[in-house]
């Protein structure tokens, strides 16, 4: 049987999708790794290989899918939906909860050391990088192309000085946006 690995780009920004891939390779890839740890242009430069050489399958989930059903039951919905495009294969999910989920299996740092997770996770973080990088125009004010909705300093300041736009999860809560207790 096939091995699926499941990884997702997006659980903790501020902004922007959270967005799931699963992937059976074809043949081994060379140079597959965590995508956190990998060059912005290594990470497009395996995209394209991953793309060509798996069966695959991505899903996302918009702020507003975020802040109406909440990020464990988008996860949990993602792995399902995952799950039944693929079809018969073992799935290894990257982290250690399966949300309940039968005959899913999970190992933290997965998607350093399985080269199906590491796939998936590239797949998750480009296709979610891309995706900020083109909403940026619509909201230049905040640089999303820069730091792609996560909680930077920078973003952290047009947060205050703007509000929130419409990419946005209002159900998110900054520490650094919260006002200070005395």
């Amino acid at each position: 049987m096939y091995l699926c690995g499941i990884d997702e780009a997006g659980r903790g920004p501020l902004a922007g999708p959270l967005t799931i891939a699963g992937v059976i390779l074809h043949r081994p890839i060379d140079g597959l790794n965590d995508s956190k740890k990998l060059s912005e242009k290594k990470r497009e430069s395996l995209f394209d290989e991953i793309i060509a050489n798996s069966t695959y399958h991505i899903v996302r989930f918009d702020a507003s899918a975020i802040d109406e059903f909440g990020l464990s039951h988008c996860l949990s919905s993602g792995l399902r939906e995952i799950m039944s495009a693929i079809g018969e294969a073992d799935y290894l999910y990257d982290g250690n909860c399966s949300f309940g989920i039968a005959n899913l299996k999970t190992l933290v740092k997965a998607d350093a050391t399985v080269p199906e997770v590491s796939a998936a996770s590239i797949l998750a973080k480009v296709t979610r990088d891309r995706e900020m990088v083109e909403l940026a125009p619509l909201y230049p004010q905040y640089g999303f192309e820069g730091h792609k909705g996560y909680g930077s300093s920078m973003h952290i300041e047009a947060i205050r000085e703007y509000g929130y736009c419409e990419i946005h999860r209002k159900s998110f809560k900054s520490k650094s946006l919260q006002p200070a207790l005395f």
